[in-house]
């Protein structure tokens, strides 16, 4: 594609989150950590999806095209992990009133924070991510990617946050100890075949960079957690902070790495993302 495309056009048939991004024009000096990444790709027609922006950890090096969204936090009252699900609406697109979720203002960030987020990597297919749909939100543990998560749950538990107490001694051997203690997981995919990865850290970087960035990385973040859906914007495949010591010849070993075509994503930098969500199916 030249530079002269129109990379967002004009009809998109969905509201623009930042008016006059038409024709491959960048944002800039925006994005939680101050800096944005801007991304295109092609408009799919269909209901829902289109020019699309979102906040995610930061891509770094590598082929991904973007950083991969982040999934709110919210801790219920018994200290369970959860992921928040935009509010449920209804908008009229080309006509045609359709559901979307989209929290606008989340939690007095400014931000719109839209299911729009994740329809990418087939996603955008998978039934509980239908705006309505009845899905569990809680944070629940795979087979687990850690020596101690393996040995403190089974897959489909609960992520719980008094397991996490020790993030700050918290090391395998993989980067520096004592910067977050992670677990993988999955999101909406209980009693589902479609699996929504993610991967979740809490850490005392959050905890300092939280308060001080503002914004939507504060909002998203809750006592130092932190939150991302776990597909890498490449190819799809699911990456791992601190999962592999690769990490290091190609960047650093405290990024998030891909091992499929080593892309890099720093968890602790909190972006501006502009891409072309693709629609859901028809329903």
């Amino acid at each position: 594609m030249s530079d002269s495309d129109d990379k967002y056009p004009t009809e998109s048939g969905r509201r623009r989150f930042v008016k006059g991004v038409v024709g491959g024009a960048a944002l800039a000096g925006v994005g939680a950590a101050g800096s944005a990444t801007v991304n295109s790709a092609t408009t799919s027609p269909g209901a829902g999806g289109g020019p699309t922006q979102a906040y995610a950890i930061e891509n770094t090096a590598g082929p991904a095209p973007r950083g991969m969204p982040l999934i709110p936090v919210e801790i219920d009252s018994e200290g369970y992990l959860k992921g928040v699900w935009p509010d449920v609406q209804t908008e009229t697109q080309n006509g045609v009133e359709i559901e979307v979720a989209e929290t606008d203002n989340f939690r007095g960030s400014g931000v719109a924070y839209s299911s729009e987020w994740f329809q990418y990597c087939g996603v955008q297919s998978y039934p509980q991510l239908a705006p309505s749909a009845e899905a569990d939100n809680f944070f629940r543990s795979d087979s687990g990617a850690y020596t101690w998560q393996q040995e403190t749950y089974s897959a489909g538990d609960k992520l719980h946050v008094d397991d996490f107490s020790d993030y700050r001694e918290w090391g395998n051997g993989i980067g520096d100890p004592g910067i977050g203690k992670p677990a993988t997981g999955t999101w909406r995919s209980q009693d589902s075949e479609d699996t929504m990865p993610i991967q979740v850290i809490k850490s005392p970087v959050v905890e300092q960079k939280a308060p001080e960035v503002g914004g939507f990385f504060e909002a998203a973040t809750q006592e130092g957690f932190l939150a991302w859906l776990n597909k890498c914007t490449h190819f799809c495949c699911v990456p791992g902070w601190k999962q592999s010591a690769d990490a290091a010849k190609f960047g650093n070993a405290n990024h998030v790495y891909c091992q499929c075509h080593q892309s890099l994503y720093d968890p602790f930098t909190v972006v501006q993302t502009l891409f072309t969500a693709l629609p859901r199916p028809d329903e």
